[in-house]
């Protein structure tokens, strides 16, 4: 049996299911060109304007000037460098949490939390309308896998009733493709009343809800008890790339050891 791509190709444009990239030849903003034509931006996520401006891009400058480009080597090696600490240390203070690691992507935030928390023996428990980020960490994770019912805290209590181990309940903040907020605190007392952990990735959360930009969590001001594990992105409302997982000491050794104290602080 051949392997036949060209096939499978046609297919997929005979119904059209063929996707391509459409060309950005401009910054991020308002106002965009793509493919050549002048447009207005409904479709980025640059929602506080940071992605061009000015004195992000001077940081991004004075950055590189200091520190290079490249890591040159993970994290545990040699490649957690002074900038990395600091913006943790800066997340866990944005978010109120003794911790937060920086992950490269939201993708990779997401796969990392859930599969370090919850394997085999253990419950996680998903949203129906979450991104698949989180629903393929949550198969992978080799924890017993279910949806609940979307943003309906009854139906998450009753797969509460039967989950097993440790359980992680895992919700977007902001659901990407509805523009809905997760009910948190229905969601956060239906949890707590099992003994569960909470997730919520509130990457369309950060900056554009809260009083102080905090997201969903400050929004319904919720507390790190009633949501152990927050993650979020740095590529939408930041306006630049990566993601970060906050939390409590212990889940951020879990996930990812603390590295040494920083000294130079210039």
């Amino acid at each position: 049996m051949s392997f036949d791509l060209a096939a499978r190709l046609a297919a997929r444009r005979a119904e059209h299911l063929y996707r391509q990239r459409p060309l950005l030849e401009s910054p991020q903003g308002p106002q965009v060109v793509v493919d050549g034509q002048p447009l207005l931006a409904f479709c980025n996520n640059d929602y506080l304007g940071l992605a061009n401006h000015p004195q992000v891009i001077e940081a991004w400058r004075a950055g590189a000037s200091r520190w290079g480009v490249g890591g040159g080597a993970s994290h545990l090696v040699i490649g957690h460098a002074t900038p990395h600490h600091e913006l943790e240390e800066a997340l866990a203070d944005l978010t109120g949490r003794p911790r937060a690691l920086l992950f490269t992507t939201g993708y990779m935030a997401n796969l990392g939390a859930v599969t370090a928390l919850v394997g085999q023996g253990d419950t996680v428990l998903e949203d129906r309308l979450n991104h698949a980020s989180l629903l393929d960490a949550g198969l992978l994770s080799g924890a017993r896998f279910n949806r609940y019912l979307h943003n309906d805290a009854s139906s998450l209590a009753k797969r509460l009733e039967k989950a097993t181990g440790n359980t992680l309940v895992v919700t977007d903040g902001v659901f990407s493709m509805d523009g809905n907020l997760a009910d948190l605190p229905a969601l956060a007392r239906e949890a707590r009343a099992k003994g569960a952990w909470l997730m919520v990735d509130d990457a369309h959360g950060f900056g554009p809800l809260g009083a102080n930009g905090g997201g969903i969590v400050e929004h319904f001001g919720l507390s790190q008890e009633d949501v152990p594990v927050l993650v979020g992105t740095l590529g939408k409302a930041f306006g630049t790339a990566g993601a970060f997982v906050a939390g409590g000491e212990r889940t951020g050794s879990f996930i990812h050891p603390a590295p040494p104290a920083v000294q130079d602080k210039s």
